[in-house]
């Protein structure tokens, strides 16, 4: 990991735990998870958003007056909007994805669950879905959240990520796998 990289995530991870202590403490992890959820739809959604928080041309009061505005608008809570109020005054905004990433984690954690990233060529239906957090819960014993992602180039097939283990059966990588196979052989 690269340094600013590393000092990004361990701003984020300290805003994280101190947002993650203050819900748990006051009963909010449930108003939590949806603010979070929030925010990562309005990021991954918003151009405006991104480069609200990325761009150094706004100034903290730009900042801070244009995310208090955001958090009203999508209904925060007020521990979350404090939380992005005080990042605005400390130019720290740019760490919102890697927050959103720890925050998640801390609340899987809490619940006893864990994320699965599933890639597949097509969207699954809510039954494939279903079908496969309960595959997954029995393999590892615990909940699974999936979180899921469309790759057209797969051809078919799914790319599950869980933890340190990544399960590959697309159609994209056995094609791959006989074409090394053939330059091998011949």
């Amino acid at each position: 990991m690269s340094e600013p990289a590393s000092i990004s995530s361990g701003i984020a991870a300290r805003y994280a735990t101190a947002l993650f202590e203050l819900a748990k403490e006051s009963n909010g992890i449930k108003a939590l998870e949806g603010d979070i959820d929030a925010l990562d739809a309005a990021l991954t959604t918003s151009a405006d958003l991104e480069a609200l928080i990325a761009s150094p041309v706004y100034s903290r009061d730009d900042q801070a007056n244009a995310i208090a505005a955001i958090a009203k608008k999508m209904g925060l809570s007020a521990l979350t909007a404090n939380t992005l109020a005080l990042m605005a005054s400390k130019r720290r905004l740019f760490v919102l994805p890697q927050l959103i990433t720890v925050v998640r984690d801390m609340i899987s954690a809490e619940k006893g669950e864990v994320t699965a990233e599933v890639t597949s060529a097509t969207k699954l239906s809510a039954a494939q879905a279903k079908d496969l957090a309960e595959t997954l819960k029995a393999r590892v014993g615990k909940d699974v959240k999936l979180k899921t992602a469309v790759d057209e180039s797969l051809i078919g097939g799914l790319i599950v990520k869980l933890g340190s283990t990544m399960i590959d059966t697309s159609v994209k990588a056995k094609l791959a796998a006989l074409q090394n196979a053939m330059k091998e052989v011949g």
